[in-house]
């Protein structure tokens, strides 16, 4: 697929029914959840808390722009947790930036294979604490039991605890495989034999894997897959904003040039003429010069 025949992305559910794409996603979504024993049906407990949960789409792209999938992904609404009574503790770590590119600089420099992994509907694999009820999704409410509610058994993408809860579980896996982490960041992983070393980077459920040892590597990537559904998207091309290219000689080039032509298309300035020095030498900007953006949050986000 192109952007030639590339549907507007749906805000809510009544319009995502309107292109068949996006309901076979809503599908797969669901099946997804119920294969993963993400809830049971249970009668509304009196006087409890329940959360309630939306539908949120987005159009997946390769790094070349072309159309990769339609995901629809069902959310918790977070904002209805009750601090307390079915959250408590939210922080997750990611990988630092500065860890990437000295991972990326480590792997140049002795010529590892640099590996990306995206672990599929990763939150649902974390175990809560507390005890959740939510609404039944738009779309897919129980023909028999309508007015039930679905008490999670498993962390659900929206949840307050949901990021915390998936890093945990992972994480926790790791040492069984020989991992163990770093002082100088928490989602800096690394694997060593007695001839070689592995090293993971995990940035919520996106993974950096290279190491000494393609055979080594392959074998962790497999014993992941056993406990976790993983994606191997092959060698690493497009991380965090950052896009990889591949020179002779071993040597990468690392760009943020999508990232910036999808932020110009944001801004609706993709049909404007580039200038190499856009504005004048010297200019003295005042506070008080020209009129106010409508949108100070997309020039921020562009600056």
């Amino acid at each position: 697929l192109t952007s030639i025949s590339e549907p507007d992305t749906p805000s809510h559910f009544k319009q995502a029914l309107g292109h068949p794409a996006w309901k076979q996603a809503m599908t797969e979504e669901i099946q997804a959840l119920d294969q993963q024993g993400t809830w049971t049906l249970v009668p509304s407990p009196p006087n409890t808390n329940i959360v309630g949960c939306k539908w949120i789409f987005k159009i997946k792209k390769n790094a070349d722009g072309t159309i990769s999938r339609y995901k629809a992904r069902l959310v918790a609404q977070g904002f209805s947790q009750e601090y307390g009574l079915d959250y408590e503790e939210t922080f997750s770590p990611v990988v630092r930036h500065t860890t990437v590119r000295l991972i990326l600089g480590l792997a140049v420099n002795f010529q590892w294979e640099l590996r990306q992994l995206d672990v599929k509907n990763a939150f649902l694999h974390g175990e809560l604490q507390e005890e959740v009820f939510m609404k039944q999704p738009q779309g897919f409410v129980d023909s028999q039991y309508p007015n039930h509610v679905c008490k999670l058994q498993k962390s659900l993408y929206g949840l307050k605890q949901a990021p915390r809860a998936w890093n945990a579980k992972f994480t926790g896996y790791l040492p069984t495989l020989g991992f163990s982490v770093s002082h100088s960041d928490p989602s800096l992983f690394v694997k060593k034999t007695e001839v070689a070393v592995v090293i993971l980077l995990l940035y919520v459920d996106d993974i950096i894997i290279t190491g000494s040892d393609p055979s080594l590597v392959t074998s962790v990537i497999q014993a992941l897959s056993e406990v976790f559904e993983l994606k191997d998207l092959g060698k690493l091309k497009y991380f965090l904003g950052l896009e990889v290219q591949y020179h002779s000689g071993g040597k990468i080039f690392v760009n943020q040039a999508k990232y910036a032509r999808d932020l110009i298309k944001k801004a609706s300035m993709d049909t404007c003429k580039p200038c190499s020095t856009p504005s004048k030498p010297h200019h003295q900007v005042l506070k008080d010069e020209g009129t106010p953006l409508p949108n100070p949050t997309l020039f921020r986000s562009i600056v």
